[in-house]
């Protein structure tokens, strides 16, 4: 178990990882694009700070590699810039026909989108493990009850789309939530006896509900259902530092049989117990060595959602998932092509549209995260094996591809905006627009990123 400091150094450290890939993929696409239609590149540069490395090369680029690589930048030569020599006129960029500026342009993205191909791609040769998208409970007179799921189904397609995994239900729904609300799912009533159970339709109705439902955490908490786990006991698996559980002496191994009273069948009731007992003193009655132990400790605080709850700083012990309930979707060399770009337009599809619900107010702003939700995630990912990992770099490669499209000035999609108008209109946007809409750019970017920062440390608090 990793200490709070390691847990903060692998986050940060996966993250540079991550961004310092994605950053040098992204500039590397328009490095290539621009040598390959004669548009002169004066610099390469990853990272940004003090320059650690720089190299001249035979081709008249000068590569740079600075001390932090959160950045990157490729300078190629532009009239605007500053004088060009007559004989390299022919290769400023500000001079190609604007078929080729925008070749250049979308090159960044477009290796992004190549990236998660490839990443999508080993992954489905390697086979990405997964969990069979089985319901484990179902809350009373929710919207998952009202529409007759029941425990135990299997959920195999989500609007006709074959969902084998959790992660291709989830991807599901959102779809369905941004685009009318109406989700149908094929759900099989016993998943141990696929032969024999035929599948039925569950209809949801979620229209009107995507800004409450894309929340964090609220997806299935609002639908009414969770997918099956392994029953979590009260049996210890951690106790944190200078936690009220490590001051009432309670280990690892120990299991919680008994709290303020009630006994304890499952971890998650022994949460409930304790979230409403804020600063209060509980007996605890708990198992070592075939011997029942009473101790007594004083439940802590800590806020979540904006409220007060009670917390005592113990970990459940996670059983083994069953091989029935484990997948592995894989795929041969050929075939993961196909499955690879299918799935990489399809989550490129989805992070345009949540974009236009977060424009429209239909998705919370809630759902944006900053670095420090990136490197939280990144991090636990990096723990979790490189295929996880592989797969996070994925997704976060598209999310920075799609990012760099919006028709922001400062954005490459903003720029080549500019270009398409010069196309319509015969001429270049005028100078004064271009600072106009550059100022309006960078003003929404600081906005974004300062949403984005807001709920990181909303997340944490």
């Amino acid at each position: 178990m990793m200490s709070g400091l390691q847990t903060f150094i692998t986050s940060a450290l996966t993250y540079l990882v991550a961004i310092g890939i994605l950053v040098a993929i992204h500039e590397y696409g328009h490095f290539w694009a621009a040598r390959r239609v004669g548009i002169k590149v004066l610099r390469y540069s990853l990272g940004f700070g003090r320059v650690v490395w720089r190299r001249m090369g035979k081709d008249g680029t000068e590569y740079v590699l600075s001390a932090i690589p959160l950045g990157g930048y490729v300078r190629l030569l532009d009239e605007r810039d500053g004088n060009v020599e007559p004989r390299d006129l022919p290769q400023a960029f500000n001079r190609q026909p604007v078929w080729k500026r925008i070749f250049v342009l979308f090159a960044g993205p477009g290796a992004n989108f190549l990236f998660a191909i490839v990443a999508y791609w080993v992954l489905l040769v390697a086979g990405v493990p997964g969990l069979r998208p089985v319901v484990g409970e179902v809350a009373p007179s929710s919207i998952a009850a009202n529409a007759g799921l029941r425990v135990g189904d299997e959920i195999i397609a989500v609007s006709g789309r074959e969902t084998l995994t959790r992660e291709a239900v989830l991807n599901s729904l959102i779809q369905d939530l941004l685009d009318d609300g109406q989700v149908v799912l094929s759900v099989r009533a016993d998943a141990a006896n696929e032969s024999q159970t035929l599948p039925r339709d569950v209809y949801l109705n979620l229209a009107n509900r995507s800004r409450e439902l894309t929340e964090p955490d609220a997806l299935f908490k609002g639908l009414g259902f969770h997918f099956w786990y392994p029953t979590l006991t009260g049996l210890i698996g951690r106790v944190e530092a200078d936690s009220p559980a490590a001051s009432a002496g309670l280990l690892p191994g120990d299991e919680i049989v008994e709290f303020d009273g009630e006994a304890i069948a499952t971890f998650m009731q022994l949460v409930r117990l304790v979230e409403p007992r804020v600063n209060r003193e509980v007996d605890i009655a708990v198992k070592r060595n075939g011997e029942i132990i009473r101790v007594q400790l004083r439940v802590g605080e800590q806020t979540r959602d904006g409220k007060s709850v009670g917390r005592i700083g113990v970990g459940p012990t996670v059983p083994p998932v069953p091989a029935s309930m484990q997948i592995v979707e894989r795929k041969g060399p050929i075939a993961a092509v196909g499955g690879a770009v299918v799935k990489t337009w399809d989550t490129t599809i989805l992070s345009f549209k949540l974009v236009g619900r977060l424009i429209t107010g239909d998705v919370s702003l809630k759902s944006i995260s900053g670095p420090i939700g990136i490197a939280t995630v990144t991090g636990v990912a990096a723990q979790q094996g490189i295929l996880v990992f592989i797969g996070l770099l994925a997704l976060i490669s598209i999310s920075v591809g799609v990012l760099n499209l919006l028709p922001v000035p400062v954005l490459d999609g903003g720029q080549i905006v500019y270009q398409l108008v010069e196309l319509v209109k015969g001429g270049p946007v005028s100078e004064r627009a271009q600072v106009l809409f550059q100022q309006v750019g960078i003003v929404l970017l600081i906005l974004l990123t300062g949403l984005a920062f807001y709920n990181d440390i909303a997340q944490l608090s």
